[in-house]
């Protein structure tokens, strides 16, 4: 009798992508994230599960998702200043039900499974693109490996289809996993967000050293990586953390690349539309003007 497929919770997928990895790429991105970074523009990414997304700039206050929540989870306040939405995320438990009666798309539900197999059929669509350009698909998130058997799953049904494979990470993960991972996995996209261990643990809620533990085993498995740098004004944008990114360049030869990624604020509203407050870089859309003309490092 066969089983059924192992599934995986992802939050979407991006066609024709020319930013994660070489080429024209399909991005897949999954659910879940060992890190807490205060800046991150995916916070819906954070949880494994299925979540509620509220915009109140399209809420028109009808009152339907009253009618059809049996959680409570939605309410209207009645003020001088008019009517208000409120919602309490505590209680939401993911069925949809309100988002299914929101004329406005007001509420969504975040998260939906997929199989391996159904991923993989998204991603050939766009084969030729990828053999012409030098392409293939990037697996994100969130951090891909915090579903790792069903990271492990999409990685072999890529490789069997022929289809290059970029894997995004923080770089927290174990070296068990990591070894798993080095046949199925072309160039590995490995974020360095901090040198200063203090630092890197106090924005990001991880331990410097396990990003160190994996850049060291992919050096010595000559496991190709592209270095992806964050530049986040007042935290990392000084001379002491580009120093230890040209270091690290310099010294690990399986390094081919460096991009210098600016810092935006686009992801706030997300926050506060999945019940989360958005307490950094408050008035900042963008990084300063000069971080665009930062020079890229890269063999």
């Amino acid at each position: 009798m066969i089983g059924e497929p192992l599934m995986g919770m992802i939050f979407d997928i991006q066609r024709f992508s020319v930013h994660d990895g070489p080429g024209i790429r399909t991005t897949v991105f999954f659910k879940g994230c060992n890190l807490r970074c205060v800046w991150c523009h995916n916070p819906e990414s954070f949880v494994p599960e299925k979540q509620l997304s509220y915009n109140k700039f399209a809420c028109t206050q009808c009152g339907e998702c009253m009618q059809a929540c049996l959680e409570n989870v939605h309410g209207i306040e009645e003020s001088s200043g008019g009517r208000t939405h409120t919602v309490d995320f505590d209680k939401c438990t993911a069925c949809g039900k309100c988002a299914s009666v929101c004329i406005q798309q007001a509420l969504k539900i975040i998260g939906y499974e997929a199989s391996a197999e159904e991923i993989i059929q998204i991603v050939l669509k766009d084969k030729k693109y990828y053999e012409a350009s030098g392409g293939g698909l990037t697996i994100s998130g969130g951090e891909p490996t915090f579903q790792f058997d069903f990271l492990l799953d999409l990685l072999e049904s890529a490789k069997k289809s022929g289809i290059h494979t970029c894997l995004e990470t923080n770089g927290c993960l174990s070296a068990d996993k990591l070894k798993a991972l080095l046949p199925l996995v072309d160039l590995f996209l490995v974020d360095f967000k901090n040198h200063n261990p203090k630092e890197h643990a106090k924005h990001t809620g991880a331990d410097l050293q396990n990003i160190y533990d994996t850049l060291n085993l992919l050096k010595s498995n000559n496991a190709p990586v592209l270095l992806r740098c964050p530049i986040i004004p007042g935290i990392n944008d000084h001379k002491q953390h580009y120093n230890a990114i040209k270091e690290l360049e310099q010294n690990y030869k399986n390094i081919t690349g460096v991009e210098m990624l600016p810092f935006h604020a686009l992801g706030r509203d997300k926050w506060e539309q999945i019940g989360l407050r958005y307490s950094f870089g408050k008035g900042l859309l963008i990084a300063p003007f000069w971080i665009f003309l930062l020079p890229m490092c890269c063999h």
